[in-house]
This record gives structure tokens, sequence and C-alpha cells, in this order.
């Protein structure tokens, strides 16, 4: 009796050569499609280029403003192009001006720092007790700290009056640092306590029994870990001082020491507006911000390389 013989398996690459034209057509027609499709690299092109160009639209129509003249600016219909003649002493005449931009600028940056120092002096230690102890009314605590972000200086701004009105001359900084600390404090305690709360406990309890006090612990233990949450924090509070405008107009009556979101408008007179130097100043004052998220950015690597590490 004969044995039956048996047909070779084909090997995985020969049944990969075997395959049909059309499967393949097939394969390769459905991976442009479905969940696991590839994004189209033009369209991704075309909505970055699109993005950029919204936000990067504003910041060169202000540039080449404050390089134009008021009749080129006021001409209609208004030209968006380049500037006649780049007027560079638009930039030196706005410092002169009865305005005095530059009060404006010093006034902002000492509010806008102090008030970025305070929240950070109090929402720290603040968001670490959250997050590493449990007491009764601490959800409460929480949701009320949420709630103050409903309240803005806008809606405030009578109570604000009269509470701060007596704080005159350069008290009116320290009026508008507590105000802008205040309604800020609330945002930079919930960041970094979710900060704080992804920490391991065990990190903190190792640190514990090598012999570090509390202090240490979230001195030197700690806050390294969060830096990105602290760099969230002051960005935040540094910038939404730096735009307040409501409590300025309203605690600073004094002109020399008004900051620039309140003395910029001054440059709009009845007849007369300025824009060439609104322009200008604008351009200016920009840059400490610019400064801000430039030096950011390198410590927000290092703390994410430093968290990743440790």
């Amino acid at each position: 009796m004969s044995t039956p013989t048996l047909a070779p398996i084909p090997a995985p690459e020969d049944a990969a050569a075997q395959r049909s034209p059309r499967n393949s057509r097939a394969s390769r027609a459905g991976s442009s499609t479905g969940p696991n499709a590839r994004p189209n690299p033009i369209g991704i092109i075309i909505g970055a280029v699109v993005i950029i160009g919204v936000f990067v639209a504003p910041y060169v129509v202000m540039l080449l403003g404050s390089l134009k003249t008021q009749a080129e600016i006021t001409k209609i219909p208004p030209p968006y192009g380049l500037p006649s003649g780049p007027h560079f002493n638009n930039y030196v005449d706005v410092w002169s001006s009865s305005v005095a931009p530059l009060n404006g600028l010093v006034a902002t940056v000492v509010i806008s720092v102090g008030a970025t120092l305070l929240v950070l002096l109090v929402a720290t230690p603040a968001a670490y007790y959250l997050a590493r102890f449990r007491f009764p009314g601490r959800l409460a605590f929480l949701l009320l700290v949420l709630i103050t972000q409903m309240l803005q200086p806008t809606v405030l701004a009578i109570g604000l009056f009269n509470e701060f009105k007596s704080w005159t001359g350069h008290g009116s900084w320290a009026a508008l640092i507590l105000v802008n600390g205040a309604f800020n404090l609330a945002f930079a305690i919930w960041i970094m306590q979710a900060f704080f709360a992804s920490i391991p406990k065990e990190i903190d309890e190792a640190a514990v029994v090598d012999g570090a006090g509390r202090f240490q612990v979230l001195f030197k233990i700690s806050l390294p870990l969060v830096w990105p949450g602290i760099v969230t924090a002051v960005v935040f509070v540094f910038v939404n001082s730096w735009n307040e405008y409501a409590a300025a107009s309203v605690l600073v009556q004094d002109n020399a020491l008004q900051p620039l979101t309140v003395s910029l408008p001054k440059f709009f007179g009845l007849y007369v507006k300025d824009w060439q130097y609104v322009f200008a100043v604008a351009t200016v004052a920009i840059v400490p911000v610019v400064i801000l998220f430039g030096f950011i950015e390198k410590r927000l690597i290092g703390g994410l390389t430093a968290g990743a590490v440790k």
C-alpha cells in the first residue's frame, strides 16, 4: 500500500508572494481610511499655516503700524502693507509724550511680578497640604476655592474701591498686587495640587525615614518634581496680572502710577487718535512677556527631565 504524499506547507514569505494584486491594492486603500488611517500631511500643513496666520497676523499689523505715520494708518482704505518709510522715531517720540508710557510699563512690571510672587508664596504650601493630607471639609474647601474663580474684578469694582480707597500713592500698587493675587490664587492652588497629588507618597515617606523634615521634603523633594505645575501657575498669574484692567482703572487714580492697560487708551483723544504711538507702546509691552515665555520654556524642559530621573 502506497503512502500518500503531503504537499509542503508554503513559507510565510511564499504566501505573501502569492497574494493577489487585488488584495494588495485593497490593503493599501484601507490604510488611508478607518481609525488607523494616516493623516494627510498636506492638510496638516495647511491647517498649521492657517492657525499660525490667525495668531501672528495681529502682531504683524501692530509692528507695521508702529512704523507708519498717523496719515498712513488713518488712510481709507487702510493700507495693510509695508510703511512707505520706516518711522522709527515713533519709538522715540512716544516716551516723551504726556501719557508717559514708561511709568505705566514700570507699574505693570511691578504689579505683575508682585502678584505672581504672592500667589506662589501662598499657593505652594496650600496645594501641598491639600494633596498630602486628608481632613474634614477638604473637598468643600477645594470647591469653595474654585467658586472664587466666578468672581471677577469687574463685578466687584465698587466693593474694591470702597475697600482700598484709602490706599493712595504707591499703596495703590500694593492694593492691585493683593487683588490680582486673590483672583488668581484659586487656579494656582488647583493646578499645583494636582501636580503634588501625582507624586507617590512613598517618595515623601522615604525622605522622612532618612531624617528630612516636612519643609525639607517640600522644598528639596516635591518642588523639583512639580516644576511644570509651578511654571503653569507662573505664566497664568503673570499674564492675567499684566492684562488686568478693571481693578486697575478703579484703584489707581494717580496718572503717574497707572499701569499700561489704563494709560494706553489716553492716546485716543476726542479728535485725534495716535495709533502709531499705541502700536509702538504695545510692541514694547509684549517684549517682557515674550522673554518670560522664552525663559519658562527652558525651565519647563529642565523640570520635566529632572522629574523623570529622580
